[in-house]
């Protein structure tokens, strides 16, 4: 009963966002879809074979709302050692920010994230599968650090990147789920660019590419994907 609240709440948070009367005019609806070989966030990887991510979301004077989801491709299977149907991966979160500018190349962005992890037995308002998480970004010219705590389970993660010609280098540290031993450390250093592919005067694809490699898991992932 208590997570049904939390989850109201957040929701109710989410429409009074989008019905803001604000001064500005420009709004904007966006909704896509990316498809990556695999689903790495934060160091560690999520479900196996290729995965299907859509997106949908609506802008207004720095605010957003929106919902971002991952779908991993691999079927649900059968664990013999377990003796029980484990889902393929998937994710469905809803989320909302506003972008504070700090001056023309500075800002602050605030995040609240909903995570949702559904399984073929789990209902919505089931409050094990879902997990908060506030975020505060500060964007400086570059560079840029990032700080979020998923309040459920008490988790730490901080990162910071910095932008060296078409490339984006990131360092991130975290504590509970990001690491081996659940200590705080380093769990996510990588390379990432991003190169547009034109098809045609009217229509281009960006390709996303990452190196990542998690110190703490010491496991490496390459990740490529499509944005559409």
């Amino acid at each position: 009963m208590i997570m049904k609240k939390k989850i109201t709440l957040v929701v109710f948070a989410l429409l009074a966002i989008c019905t803001l009367n604000v001064k500005a005019q420009e709004s904007s609806w966006h909704t896509g879809v990316d498809l990556y070989n695999t689903y790495v966030w934060r160091g560690t990887k999520f479900g196996t074979g290729p995965s299907f991510q859509p997106s949908f979301n609506y802008s207004k004077s720095g605010f957003t709302v929106g919902a971002w989801g991952a779908y991993s491709f691999s079927p649900s299977v059968f664990s013999v050692s377990e003796g029980t149907v484990v889902d393929a991966y998937i994710e469905t979160d809803l989320y909302a920010s506003y972008l504070l500018s700090l001056g023309e190349k500075s800002s602050l962005t605030f995040t609240i994230t909903d995570y949702f992890f559904p399984t073929s037995t789990s209902s919505y308002f089931d409050g094990e599968q879902h997990y908060l998480e506030p975020m505060v970004t500060l964007g400086v010219g570059k560079f840029s650090l990032a700080g979020a705590y998923m309040t459920n389970v008490n988790d730490v993660y901080l990162e910071a990147g910095f932008a060296v010609g078409a490339v984006n280098l990131f360092a991130g540290a975290g504590d509970g789920q990001y690491t081996k031993d659940t200590k705080f450390s380093l769990c996510n250093i990588g390379i990432k660019t991003v190169k547009t592919i034109k098809i045609s005067d009217s229509f281009s694809i960006p390709v996303t590419g990452a190196l990542v490699l998690n110190p703490s898991t010491e496991k490496f992932h390459m990740v490529v994907g499509i944005t559409l």
